[in-house]
């Protein structure tokens, strides 16, 4: 393997590890004095050391301290208490207030309402700053905005709500990690004014696809054709049929839908080979990797310049400028150098999935794929040219495998065959697809190319469709921690040093990595088999489940239901490694480490006296609650999703006047009953 500049390594692993801290560890105040002290300390310090034969360590600890340190306050500058000027000191919840905002991308829609990302530009005329996601009710009179539009709303700024059950997905943490922290609703009547204003690179970018998707909306391709096309060139998912898109997660081949590096990385390739005979000029090589760089931010602006394709885009660009330079380096060296200045720009994209996939399968190209590509080398050109594909897919799934595992709990069995057949199929797709929007644009793309490549869809999504209705090669559910994320990577990097190079101490590194896991999947085991008994919130339903260990039982009042597959159950169910779910209807009483639960539904029955620990009020019971209380005198008392608000204020207020807990899921979320 070629020099691997370690420096570039350690620098980019400390930038990361400032960032992690600080996402973990803030301080609640900005010390931006330090750092500068630390920048003129370590200047000082190069000074003194070049002039000496000797190093010593001073110099190169206060540079990776610095490192450290631009990754700590970077991503603290830019969390809303650190930004005096940031929208959340200026709103308060159900406080309407004229509001300006200018939208900068369009989201994906649902059946009801438009979705955008803007930035609060005003609020009753004072200026402010942050990012909202915008929601408007759809209206057949009205057009979906664009970005670049600014619009005068009135309405009031609302926080993101947090999952009301436990294990389920928290979209308000995944908007943080964007950079979001506040939401509006607001109807057509709601908007003052809307206004055009000066045009951003990213709102022209995103006008630029919106205008390719209306050419392509009239060409000869049919939808779900088209919009494998808009996913594979444009970058846009949103007209992708759900079912589709399930098939293709179920195949293992779901990214191929989403334009990231593995889609760079081929149009990296093919502008590559149609350069290269530039190379036998005085300065072909200079010239062919800047029009590789020039033409890849092309294809990011025709991509709408969406954070996954400026990634990947400004990763190669790394590549194609290593080709300028000629110097004696290799992937891993630029791989960390476009990490180490994305993260830089944005600190914020480390906590994106698609960031940390996609340079985890690049890495793992890079460093496991020369090892594993000798162990099958072949002779013959056709299984070589085979097995390339296969160890290029089995070292980036070995790259990504445990992150997929910890979002998505499952693993396709058929990825192998999947990709082998779909990556050289990709090529073709896009090499086509590129061709069809060109000619869309300029109104001159042929009937008969459209239905070619409406066949070729066609086919790629048959496969696709014979994959995933494999059934048992599809794993679930499957129960992935943080812990086991770790220790899964300690073992594959000690496996993958130990194949570089066999030696005793890297033999023992791996043994110990190996312990170290079998270890964490102990103690995973322990922890999640702790007994619980929750009762989870679902508007309409009652839902109270008890876990023992690997199993459950629920008890609801929905005899149809198949609740364990259903949410809120399924995630919680993945989260705490539940192997075994019994479901039943729900009782009366239910008794629980010796204390009694009484549930109550809309006939409110209950004894007359007995040992009543917790009541749950669901169904929008009759009962006197008031009576209730003196006569069982529980704990506390619990209401669920199947009760009206006008209820439950009044339970409320009985139960504060009683000096008695009062516990609403719908507020306050799911209850772990002790």
């Amino acid at each position: 393997m070629k020099f691997i500049n370690f420096a570039i390594v350690r620098f980019s692993c400390l930038l990361m590890l400032g960032i992690l801290t600080a996402h973990f560890f803030p301080i609640p105040y900005l010390i931006l004095r330090p750092l500068l002290f630390l920048f003129c300390l370590t200047s000082i310090l190069w000074l003194i050391s070049r002039k000496q034969l000797i190093q010593q360590i001073y110099f190169g600890s206060a540079t990776y301290l610095c490192f450290f340190a631009v990754g700590y306050f970077s991503y603290q500058l830019r969390l809303p208490q650190f930004r005096p000027n940031h929208f959340t000191y200026f709103v308060a919840e159900d406080a309407p207030k004229i509001i300006q905002i200018k939208i900068f991308q369009t989201l994906k829609p649902d059946n009801y309402n438009y979705k955008y990302f803007a930035n609060v530009q005003a609020i009753n005329e004072i200026p402010v700053s942050g990012n909202i996601v915008l929601v408007m009710a759809k209206d057949s009179l009205h057009p979906e905005f664009k970005p670049d539009e600014v619009l005068l709303v009135y309405g009031s700024i609302s926080t993101i709500p947090q999952p009301l059950n436990p294990h389920q997905f928290d979209y308000s943490k995944y908007m943080k990690s964007q950079g979001v922290y506040g939401q509006i609703r607001v109807s057509e009547k709601q908007v003052l004014k809307a206004m055009s204003s000066r045009s951003t690179i990213f709102g022209t970018a995103q006008n630029l696809r919106t205008g390719i998707v209306e050419k392509l909306k009239e060409s000869k391709l049919k939808t779900d054709e088209r919009a494998i096309v808009q996913a594979l060139i444009l970058g846009e998912k949103k007209d992708i049929d759900k079912s589709l898109y399930d098939e293709y997660a179920a195949a293992g081949a779901v990214h191929i839908l989403a334009v990231s590096g593995l889609h760079v990385g081929i149009l990296y390739a093919i502008l590559a080979v149609l350069f290269a005979p530039l190379k036998r000029w005085k300065y072909g090589n200079i010239l062919g990797s800047v029009s590789i760089i020039l033409l890849l931010w092309f294809f990011a602006i025709l991509s709408g310049l969406s954070p996954s394709v400026t990634r990947a885009v400004t990763m190669f660009s790394f590549f194609a400028f290593a080709q300028i330079l000629q110097r004696r380096t290799n992937g891993i060296n630029t791989l960390f150098l476009s990490l180490l200045t994305i993260l830089i720009i944005n600190p914020l994209w480390l906590f994106q999935v698609g960031f940390q996939l996609s340079y985890l399968a690049v890495f793992f190209i890079l460093w496991l794929h020369p090892i594993l590509y000798k162990i099958g080398y072949s002779t013959n050109w056709f299984l070589r040219k085979l097995w390339g594909i296969a160890s290029v897919t089995i070292c980036a799934q070995i790259g990504v495998l445990p992150l997929n595992l910890y979002y998505f709990h499952q693993f396709p069995g058929l990825f192998l065959l999947t990709n082998i057949v779909v990556l050289p199929f990709l090529t073709i797709l896009m090499c086509g697809g590129l061709l069809i929007v060109i000619l869309a644009v300029i109104n001159t793309l042929p009937d008969w190319l459209a239905e070619t490549y409406n066949a070729m869809i066609e086919a790629l999504n048959g496969f696709i469709y014979w994959i995933a209705d494999k059934d048992e090669f599809l794993f679930k559910d499957i129960h992935f921690s943080t812990l086991k994320v770790l220790g899964t990577y300690l073992m594959v990097i000690a496996l993958g040093m130990l194949l570089r190079k066999l030696n005793y101490s890297r033999l023992v590194y791996s043994l110990l990595s190996m312990t170290i896991l079998v270890g964490v999947f102990i103690y995973d085991e322990f922890r999640t088999s702790k007994n619980q008994l929750i009762l989870f919130h679902k508007n309409n339903k009652t839902i109270l489940a008890y876990k023992r260990r690997g199993e459950m039982l629920i008890f609801h009042n929905d005899s149809t239901a198949d609740a364990g597959n259903a949410y809120p159950i399924k995630s919680y169910k993945t989260a705490m490694n539940i192997r075994n779910i019994s479901e039943t209807s729900l009782p009366t009483v239910v008794s629980y480490k010796n204390r009694n639960i009484l549930i109550l539904d809309s006939l409110a029955l209950f004894p007359k006296q007995g040992n009543i620990h917790t009541v749950i009020l669901t169904e929008n019971s009759k009962v006197n609650l008031t009576r209730l209380i003196d006569s069982v005198k529980p704990f506390r008392v619990l209401a669920d999703g199947t009760n009206y608000y006008s209820y439950k204020n009044r339970w409320k207020a009985t139960c504060k006047l009683k000096k008695l807990p009062f516990f609403d899921t719908a507020e306050q979320g799911a209850f772990l009953i002790e």
